[in-house]
């Protein structure tokens, strides 16, 4: 104790990053999950107004339930690959120890903007029925995602009922990736996207495999550092992360990744409705976590960086915008990286839950 008590902070946060400390974090995980085999179920609300006046034949994004120990209930939206399933693979147990936990799942063969719109509509319906305000999780394009629901909620005078909202590496549009008007994109996301970016055009199979070698070297390469992994997860649970991920990929089709381009095209850039008649997105508190190494994913002018950075306030009133950095001497935070540096990352969002806890309090009194 006196080590903690006089050592300066680098050296805490080393010792709180410690083997013992993450192998004793994977152990009780382990055991936790070899009792609690219930895992997540399919979910759908008791009332689906929006979908049905949405009238979209697409195919829907299956919604998950698992049900947590506390009274906060999150939604979690993922990216554009892996699924929202490993993305969360190591936040799981802390986001059940707030509350249910309610995973959205992206459709393999498809991708409606508007119906997944609509069916977050009812969701959020369904849970305000029952007394509950969700904090919204999400993670790169599903962060981008949300934004346009709540930029689209706005515009029609609708506040959204939301407990807090928790934004991971926020891809918010196009040109977050892809700058308009550039010859050859900066980053190796925006070189892979582009073909799929062009007006009326249809990349073709060859494009879509490209793609999709990319992600998987993407995830390839934040699962070299083997001696790190190990004090993240089991041999077990590894392959399991492995399995899922790149099956994720494989599964994606070439009309699934086309659609969910097609929905990034349509998400307007936050720069856009900077203004007083469109702002702020939602009052409810809300938290935005930047990695330190966003340029291999996010284009230097990314007007996310730009408008989170610089203006967060305009936008969430009781927001807050963090950088998550790696311990000296550690690999940098990527990208997204929820599960290679899981550890970084939970500081701030056990802080976030925290608060969200202590108001709760005095209406529970």
């Amino acid at each position: 104790m006196p080590l903690l008590r006089f050592a300066p902070p680098q050296t805490w946060y080393s010792l709180l990053h410690a083997a013992p400390l993450r192998s004793l974090h994977t152990l009780v995980r382990t055991v936790e999950e070899r009792r609690v085999r219930a895992g997540a179920l399919p979910f759908r609300p008791t009332f689906e107004p929006a979908v049905s006046a949405c009238g979209e034949a697409a195919p829907r994004a299956e919604i998950r339930r698992e049900v947590g120990r506390g009274g906060v209930p999150t939604i979690v939206l993922g990216g554009f690959v892996p699924d929202v399933g490993e993305q969360i693979f190591l936040l799981r147990r802390f986001l059940l120890s707030a509350g249910d936990v309610y995973s959205v799942h992206y459709p393999a063969d498809g991708f409606s903007l508007p119906l997944i719109l609509a069916q977050l509509d009812d969701l959020l319906a369904d849970l305000a029925a029952r007394g509950q305000r969700p904090v919204v999780f999400a993670v790169s394009f599903g962060a981008g995602l949300i934004l346009e629901w709540l930029r689209r909620a706005r515009e029609r005078g609708v506040s959204l009922p939301l407990g807090g909202l928790v934004l991971v590496s926020p891809v918010a549009c196009v040109e977050d990736v892809v700058p308009p008007g550039s010859g050859k994109p900066g980053t190796l996301i925006g070189r892979a996207l582009k073909p799929f970016l062009q007006e009326g055009a249809n990349p073709g199979t060859a494009a879509v495999e490209r793609s999709r070698v990319l992600f998987a070297r993407m995830f390839e390469a934040g699962a070299q550092n083997k001696l790190a992994l190990r004090r993240l997860m089991t041999a077990r649970e590894l392959q399991r992360l492995h399995e899922g991920v790149l099956g994720t990929i494989r599964g994606l089709t070439e009309a699934g990744a086309c659609a969910r381009v097609q929905a990034l095209r349509a998400f307007r850039r936050p720069t856009d409705y900077f203004a007083p008649g469109l702002l702020p997105l939602t009052p409810a508190p809300s938290l935005v976590l930047f990695a330190e190494r966003e340029e291999g994913m996010l284009d230097a002018a990314a007007p996310s960086l730009f408008a989170f950075r610089h203006a967060h306030r305009a936008y969430f009133p009781a927001g807050m915008v963090r950088e998550v950095r790696a311990a000296p001497g550690q690999p940098p935070v990527q990208h997204a990286s929820l599960v290679f540096h899981v550890f970084e990352f939970l500081p701030p969002l056990q802080a976030f839950y925290a608060r969200l806890r202590a108001q709760r309090w005095p209406l529970a009194a």
